[in-house]
Order: structure tokens, then sequence, then C-alpha cells
């Protein structure tokens, strides 16, 4: 079987209150209403499934047996000596609360499938495991309240390095939980258990992506990685059809690296995990939104499989500004950015896109970071045209948004360092519009600092382009103005439209002379 959808949306829950919204005041404690809301919004704008991610799947936002909330709160307090039932996720749980229950009912009142997606490894908050008071980053105490549970803190055997104070802070995948441990898997089986036994979802997603590591690489295999995976994606898929309705079917996808070359050292065989009953594979580039994935080598390891492409705010980080947990400055995808992948990602046998952290398009985080803006919902019913999408102008890009599958064994395309005489190599897999490219368009790069008088070049598929003073953006956009970078940052070409062809284009920019190194950080073509 394959499901019809479309668009998938996710929903972090976290937004409802980290956001500030048309339904959500600054500073307003999480309830009902602002779920309620959080779904409504989306209905009637595309959208076919929406998926809440009840939390980090640490502390249980839903009636659990496994792990009441009340013990949760309980032992959290007495174990970190501080009151937490002030958080306003505590005190929604603590009054009776059930965000899964309500979600779900929610998504029927409004037409809408209703997904649960679980982080199956999730590393938010772990480095404070053994911090009194719990860890406070934010302006509520204890902010490993719903990143910590009893289960991670008494168990310090059964995670990827024991002892959070040896991990590097800026690679924060060693906090997590080691996988080649039943007593883990099991647990992580339980909570699955419940949701799939006590509430009426359509379907539900494994996260894979939430965080990347699962397994000690020099002590496992990619059999032994593979053997646990599909085993635990069979029996999740033996849960479903065991509690679904008569006469209903559950569907079971997974969030997983968007490059194949991060399958392997996650243990995610696709062609067995398709023989083991997974039918939705939702192709994550983690954070940023990215247009140069692996969609059709993936489609080729599962032909019968339906492929979404994940779409996210941001289309790379430019900077920081000092303050709280979100610091980011982010470029956000535009349109014409999620047009193009949408595009691309149809071209090479994709069914569909999915979203992640849309609602992020909004203010959050520390501030002086905006502009900020309400999430583009008007492009989902276009994004469902496929026709409509082959008509559009072009905007593709580049950029380090990818940078975390490095240590899963995918070469990092940006941000790249380069001294003046040096070359770097880079490929842009490009689908043409109905009746191929009429116009020509326009490359730029952009560095992390000033370039100076620096001379750049560039070629495409071995031409010499020839460069341009017009640096400016392809298309305007609402999302950036304060982050648009000054022209010195930039240099420019035009492009032919003979020179660009369907498939993989080779693009090889050249730093001719210069001053010292500088970092490219984004690289982006628009085409008319």
């Amino acid at each position: 079987m394959k499901p019809k959808f479309n668009i998938l949306f996710s929903n972090d829950t976290v937004n409802t209150v980290s956001c500030t919204s048309p339904c959500h005041a600054k500073g307003e404690p999480f309830s009902q209403r602002i779920l309620e809301a959080s779904v409504d919004e989306t209905a009637g704008t595309g959208i076919d499934a929406h998926m809440l991610q009840p939390g980090v799947a640490v502390a249980p936002w839903w009636k659990s047996k496994q792990y009441p909330y009340e013990e949760h709160i309980r032992w959290y307090e007495k174990t970190y000596g501080v009151s937490v039932r002030d958080n306003p996720y505590a005190r929604y749980m603590l009054d009776g609360g059930d965000m899964v229950e309500v979600f779900v009912a929610r998504c029927r009142a409004r037409g809408l499938a209703p997904f649960v997606s679980l982080r199956l490894n999730d590393s938010h908050g772990k480095e404070f495991v053994d911090t009194p008071g719990g860890g406070d980053i934010t302006e509520i105490p204890g902010y490993s309240l719903h990143c910590v549970n009893r289960f991670y803190k008494e168990n310090p055997q059964f995670r990827i390095d024991p002892d959070p104070a040896h991990v590097d802070k800026k690679h924060w995948n060693t906090r997590v939980l080691d996988w080649k441990n039943k007593e883990v898997t099991d647990w992580m089986f339980g909570y699955i258990k419940e949701i799939c036994e006590g509430y009426d979802i359509d379907g539900l997603e494994l996260d894979f992506m939430r965080h990347y590591n699962y397994f000690r690489a020099d002590e496992t295999t990619f059999g032994q990685r593979s053997a646990i995976m599909t085993g635990f994606a069979a029996r999740v898929r033996a849960l479903l059809d065991r509690t679904a309705k008569p006469g209903r079917h559950r569907w079971l996808g997974v969030r997983i690296p968007c490059f194949a070359a991060a399958l392997d050292p996650l243990g995610l065989d696709l062609p067995s995990m398709a023989k083991a009953g997974v039918e939705i594979l939702n192709l994550s580039p983690s954070y940023h939104t990215a247009q140069q994935v692996d969609m059709a080598e993936i489609r080729r390891r599962a032909p019968d499989a339906a492929i979404y492409l994940e779409l996210t705010h941001s289309a790379a980080n430019v900077g920081k500004v000092p303050g709280a947990y979100d610091t980011a400055l982010f470029l956000r995808t535009t349109d014409e950015q999620f047009y193009t992948a949408a595009h691309l990602a149809y071209a090479r046998g994709a069914d569909g896109v999915s979203t992640f952290n849309f609602a992020y398009f909004r203010e959050f985080g520390a501030p002086g970071r905006g502009p900020f803006n309400e999430p583009p919902f008007h492009i989902f019913t276009r994004i469902r045209d496929r026709k409509w999408l082959a008509a559009r102008p072009q905007h593709w890009f580049l950029s380090a948004g990818a940078s975390w599958a490095d240590h899963l064994g995918h070469p990092r395309t940006l941000p790249k360092k380069m001294k003046p005489g040096g070359k770097a190599a880079f490929t842009l897999d490009l689908a043409p519009p109905d009746g191929g490219w009429k116009k020509g368009g326009r490359l730029r790069v952009r560095a992390r600092d000033d370039l100076g008088s620096g001379r750049w070049g560039a070629k495409l598929n071995g031409e010499t382009l020839g460069a341009t003073p017009d640096r400016s953006a392809p298309y305007k956009t609402r999302y950036d103005a304060a982050h648009l970078p000054a022209d010195e940052k930039m240099r420019a070409w035009l492009v032919p439209p003979t020179l660009l062809l369907d498939g993989p284009n080779t693009l090889d920019i050249v730093y001719e002379n210069g001053r010292g190194e500088a970092v490219l950080i984004y690289i982006d073509l628009g085409v008319s």
C-alpha cells in the first residue's frame, strides 16, 4: 500500500509557547487552546497529515503507564532539588492534560490525518544530567525537565558516552543512548505501545534524526546495526497492525537522512525496512532546507515507498547574536527556493514534501534576529501542483546547512576555506522547467567576511562565466532584510541558458587573487 498524502506537516509542540504568534502572546503559558490553534492554522492549506512531536519523547506528554508524568516530576524535583511545577508544560500535564489526545481530536475535527512522530534518541539538555538544579539556560529553572528522565539518569552504561562531561558541547551526539542495548529499545517501544494502544492515530513516524547517533561505530558492523533497526521497525509495524481499528490501516514512516552515505552508520537498510513494513520515507536535511539531496538513489533503494523531501524555515545560518539558547541568524527559505526544491524532488522520484520547524518563521529565541514573519502556509497549495511548479522561476542554492552529516560519512560542501590561487568544485543537480530554460540566470557566492578587492572567477560545465556587478538577491523576499549580505561579501556572474543541464552541473569557483583566506558559506543561482 502507498499513502495518498502530498504534504506532511510536523509540529514540535514547543513552538506553541516558544514562538510569538496570533494565537500565543509572548510569555503566555501553554494551554489546550494554543495546541488546538496550532492544528487549526494548518487546516485548509493543502496539508494532508499533521504530525505531532510530543516533546522530545523523554518525559511523556500523554497518559503514560510506563513512566507516569507525576512520577517524573516527583523524581526530578527530588533529584535536582528544584521546583518545576510552574513550568508551562508541567502545569498542564499535572492538571490532567493529555497533548496527544487533544491533538488527535482536533485533527479529526479539522479533516487532517493525525500522526505522532517520536524522537528516538534526542540529546537536548542531556549535558545537564549531572548538573545541580538541572541546568538553567533559559528563564525557566530546570531546563532538563523534559530532556532527562530517570531511565537516562540511572543508566549511564547505556549512553554512547557515559559521562557528558567528556562531550564537546558543539558536537552533542555522543550524549544519546546506545541502541545496541535491548533495554534501550524496549524502553522506547514501551512509549510507542502506549500511543498505539491509547490513541486513534492514522500513522506513526520513527524520527531517527533527533539525534543522529545510535551506536558506537567501532563496536558494531552494519549488519548488526541494521538487524537492530529493521527488527525495531518490524516490531512497530506489527503493533500498528494489531491496534488498528477494523477496516483501517495505520501508516509507518521513518524520518531519515537525505544523504545515502549517512544511512549506514545509523543501521538504516532501506530495502529490509521496506520489507519490514515501513511505507513512508521522510528525507531530512535535519534543520536547514536542502535541495541537493540523494533523492534518486534513495528512490532506487526503495522503489515502492512513499518518499518525501523535508523543507524547513531556514536555508542557512549566517551568524549569531548573544543571548539565550536560540541565537542563530537565519537566512530564511524563500518561496522560490521552496518551489524549486519541490520541483527537483518530484523530478528525482519524490511523492510529496514534508516540513520541519515551519512555525519558526515567527519570533523566538534571543532578541535581535528578525525580521520575523508568519509562516508562508500559502506555499502548500502550490507545491501540490507539479505543473505549476514546472513553470516557475527557479532559485537553486547550496549552503552549510547539511554539515551535520560529516560524522555520518557525507562529505561537507560548505563552508569552504579558500586561499588565493585556489579552486573549489561543486555540483548542482538541476531540473529544467517545462520547455527548458529560455532565459539566463545569475550565479552568486557569499563569503563569511568582506572579500575586499579580491578577484574571483567561475566556470559552469567547463565554460567561463562573465562577471556582473549586480549582486542583489534574484527575487525579492520579505524574510531577510536584516541578514542580506553587503556587496563586499558577494561575487556574481551571468549564466547563459544554454549552459544549464538537466542533471548534474559542475561548478568551479576560482579565487584568483586577494589578501588572504576566504570562507565561502553560500552559493545560489537564480534562473528566470
